[in-house]
């Protein structure tokens, strides 16, 4: 299944992606927000499907106001330096452990929504990225049964501060200002997918030029191993996400530097899971 979050008028609901078309499932009587759908584990997911079997009215996919699939999750965990090749290009050796951060919702928007360069930087980048997300809880889960407790994917945008991200050891500050990154379009359920997601090509674009290329088989961490590690200091939750981590050719690595900039349009792709867009603005 594809389901979307967006908003019904003025007020968030959940929905089954058809094609072209979104049916309400809220308005069929299942919860507002993906996070709820998740908490009800596997009979949730499978109340989504029967009732976007038996509902009659849909909503053109072209005439949805969209909002990010989950909306607040308890966690959300990024990835640095899973790409070998982007690893390289920051002067960073690989990696042999995780390195972990945290990104906060208010950080991030929805598909076609946008993403807002802050007044205090011109230094503006742009990271595409899988999105893994978590549908059973766990703690200390074993890597063979990892992806047991994964619900789905949908794809983001880590839209980094560059110089703010390099003031200091730790990437806190640069990873989160609001509205910098996006997040969507779509959940995309796990059986729709190759197991953990691998073998899918994905590209970031900005005003259409190809910036990023590569596959996911490429991670340094893959999914399993990266659910099993976020889970040893606390429990995962449904509706947790991991952002698992950026490839090559992102824009300060690139000789002259390319950064966003109003006006620009950040596109990032994953074979299978969609396409997320969003328009560049700048903030106050």
């Amino acid at each position: 299944m594809r389901l979307a979050a967006f908003q019904s008028n003025g007020r968030p609901a959940i929905g089954l992606r058809l094609d072209q078309e979104i049916v309400n499932l809220t308005a069929e009587g299942l919860p507002a927000t993906l996070d709820e759908l998740l908490r009800a584990g596997p009979e949730g997911l499978a109340a989504a499907k029967r009732a976007g079997a038996s509902a009659r009215s849909r909503l053109p996919l072209a005439d949805i106001d969209w909002l990010p699939p989950v909306q607040m999750p308890s966690k959300a965990i990024a990835v640095g330096l899973n790409y070998v090749d982007h690893a390289a290009e920051g002067n960073f050796d690989p990696p042999k452990y995780p390195v972990l951060f945290h990104r906060f919702p208010s950080s991030w928007v929805g598909h076609g929504q946008p993403l807002v360069r802050p007044h205090v930087s011109t230094q503006f980048d742009y990271e595409g990225e899988l999105v893994v997300v978590i549908g059973k809880a766990g703690r200390y889960i074993d890597k063979g049964k990892a992806l047991d407790h994964v619900a789905g994917y949908s794809l983001f945008n880590d839209g980094s501060i560059r110089d703010y991200q390099f003031k200091s050891a730790q990437w806190m500050m640069g990873k989160n200002f609001d509205r910098s990154g996006a997040f969507g379009p779509e959940f995309v359920t796990a059986d729709e997918l190759p197991s953990g997601a691998t073998g899918l090509r994905l590209q970031t674009r900005l005003n259409g030029q190809v910036l990023q290329e590569a596959n996911t088989r490429d991670m340094i961490f893959d999914v399993a191993t990266l659910v099993s590690v976020c889970s040893e200091p606390f429990a995962l939750q449904p509706g947790d996400i991991i952002i698992a981590g950026t490839p090559a050719g992102v824009g300060f690595a690139r000789k002259p530097p390319i950064f966003m900039k109003a006006g620009d349009v950040c596109e990032v792709e994953i074979e299978g899971v969609g396409l997320l867009s969003n328009p560049v603005v700048d903030g106050d």
